[in-house]
């Protein structure tokens, strides 16, 4: 069959090499089994309501045949009356089950889709740091709204109807061949064609699907990082750069979308064609029939009539299998994160003690470029440490390590002894919290935002922290205090604000260690120092490392560590390193002026 050529296009191309895998067909068959098991009686049910329903449908095809086999035999009494009233009882009954079959239909179709919903965001939230973090935003935005949206209809309606239309069909073929059985085979001349055209399209169709999300999921992960990144687009003079970038992706996702339509106006014909085929072979071949004798004219009328019927259950079919195509690809991206391989922790691994360190680690983002070169650190509990350096030196990367986000290539990190890439997730969170530049305010109350970190805390301890952090008095001059309505949709909370909720999170969370990563950068230098007094007073006695440009936050530290090209050069406290007149001191005389 000649027609459009699929586009020069790699549907890997879209996805940097750290996105989140794509389910394979295995996986999603072994989800899609484990999400009817969960909803086998209410599948069930729909099942035996479609059934009655079809079953009421065939009473009109063989109450009409009956009729037309007396006529034909000479009879005078056709008991008209009895046969209108037998069928105006199936059509009632038949109108209340088909209600039926679509209501219990929609029901299943969103529980399913509910499931579908929150098995994806509790497996989400429940993967290593780390992964996320490389997969970045776009990736994961576009599977919970364009996945999730591409999926709705097909829960609500393609799954529940396309079991409809198969037991459908069935019926409506057993009925045939039980009525005029040479009839199922004239029903078969259109199978070949059904087969020929099906087969071509849906040898085409997934890859090339899967190809179309991949594209759309580039386009917004694009345009998620021209928004997020765009005053550093703007200095950087990178804005023609980014704008070819996203035409070009914008291009190859259109030229999978019309690739798809093309396909569709092959299958759609095809359809037709069957369609047409199927009664046309049932009229001539069933003429032929009753003209040898093999069928009476009254078999023939109920078989045309069943043969008809076929139509719409074998179209319900096909065009909801056609939706499912595009859905499998969103129901696989969706369920690519049961791929992801749990870490490989040791629940007995538990600290004995607070000191942490790093031997000899080594760390990078690509394989084969290291970010971090041979890195030994050792924090004494209590300690204030100061991790300073120019940018893209690897301080954050060296905090994350620290925090347990990252786990070594090669080398260890431990807390107490015990390796922190071995510790499972909730533990080490216990032990030891991250506050990066990056903060999130949930719609909801303040009450609700501050608890999430501890879903116990009272009022009074909920206003502790926000007095630890400066942000009680903003906080209080809110109409309705702790029940103030915040984030979208509610009251917009400034930046800095927003980072004092997140730093009154963590004054809650209480871990003995902290890894702050520019926590305070969008204050002003002025609040900012204020509120890390604040902050240092609350956290005295626990382990702090923060990460800063400011450098007054190294001259406050117990010890500094100034990390360059990815490794230490200098260790020690401020006199002693402004003393030693090297890198450090090069660093706070640059920022003095």
């Amino acid at each position: 069959m000649i027609g459009v050529a699929p586009p020069e296009y790699d549907p890997a191309a879209p996805e940097s090499a750290t996105t989140l895998p794509v389910g394979s067909t295995l996986t999603v068959r072994s989800y899609v089994r484990e999400l009817l098991l969960r909803h086998r009686r209410a599948f069930g049910l729909l099942m035996l309501v479609n059934t009655v329903a079809v079953l009421a449908s065939m009473v009109g095809p063989y109450l009409l045949g009956g009729m037309v086999e007396d006529l034909a035999a000479g009879e005078d009494d056709v008991a008209l009356g009895r046969t209108v009233a037998l069928f105006a009882l199936a059509l009632a009954v038949q109108t209340v089950f088909v209600h039926q079959v679509r209501l219990r239909g929609a029901i299943l179709g969103e529980q399913m889709l509910a499931d579908l919903r929150e098995d994806f965001l509790v497996r989400s939230v429940g993967l290593p740091p780390g992964v996320l973090e490389r997969a970045g935003t776009g990736d994961l935005l576009s599977r919970i709204t364009t996945d999730i949206d591409r999926l709705a209809n097909a829960m609500r309606e393609a799954v529940p109807q396309l079991a409809v239309g198969v037991v459908w069909t069935g019926l409506l073929l057993g009925a045939i061949t039980a009525t005029a059985p040479p009839l199922g085979l004239a029903v078969l001349v259109a199978l070949p064609v059904l087969l020929v055209g099906c087969r071509w399209y849906f040898r085409r169709a997934p890859s090339a699907y899967r190809s179309e999300a991949a594209g759309y999921a580039a386009v917004a992960a694009t345009l998620a990082e021209m928004v997020d990144a765009g005053r550093t687009i703007e200095t950087h003079r990178l804005g023609s750069r980014r704008v070819t970038l996203s035409d070009r992706r914008i291009r190859e996702w259109t030229s999978w979308e019309r690739y798809t339509l093309w396909l569709r106006t092959v299958l759609f014909p095809v359809i037709s064609g069957a369609h047409v085929l199927i009664l046309a072979s049932v009229l001539i071949l069933g003429g032929a029939f009753v003209l040898e004798g093999w069928l009476s004219v009254g078999q023939l009328t109920t078989g045309a009539l069943l043969a008809q019927m076929l139509v719409e259950p074998v179209g319900l079919i096909l065009r909801w299998y056609d939706e499912l195509q595009i859905a499998q690809v969103s129901l696989a991206r969706l369920v690519g994160v049961r791929e992801i391989e749990p870490e490989d922790t040791d629940g007995a691994a538990t600290p004995e003690g607070r000191d942490m360190r790093a031997d000899e680690v080594r760390f990078g983002y690509r394989a084969g470029t290291d970010v971090l070169h041979d890195v030994t650190l050792a924090v004494r509990p209590g300690t204030r440490m100061a991790l300073v350096g120019p940018s893209g030196a690897g301080k954050s990367t060296l905090g994350r390590l620290l925090a347990g986000i990252y786990a070594p290539r090669t080398g260890e990190v431990t807390l107490g002894g015990a390796e922190l890439a071995r510790m499972p997730a909730e533990q080490v969170r216990q032990q030891v919290a991250l506050v990066n530049q990056e903060h999130h305010v949930f719609v909801g109350s303040l009450r609700d935002n501050l608890r999430l970190a501890r879903t116990g805390a009272v009022d009074r301890e909920l206003w502790a922290a926000l007095s630890a952090v400066d942000a009680d008095g903003w906080a209080r001059a809110l109409e309705g205090g702790l029940e103030a309505e915040v984030g979208s949709g509610g009251l917009t909370l400034t930046p800095a604000q927003a980072q004092q909720v997140a730093l009154a999170r963590l004054v809650l969370a209480d871990p003995h260690t902290l890894v702050l990563d520019e926590a305070t950068s969008l204050l002003d230098p002025r609040a900012a120092r204020h509120l890390e007094r604040s902050l240092a007073r609350v956290l005295e006695g626990r382990t702090v490392v923060a990460i800063a440009h400011r450098l007054h936050t190294a001259h406050d530290a117990d010890v500094i560590a100034v990390v360059e090209d990815g490794r230490i050069s200098e260790l020690g406290g401020h006199d002693e390193l402004i003393a030693a007149n090297g890198a450090y001191a090069a660093l706070w005389r640059s920022w003095h002026q």
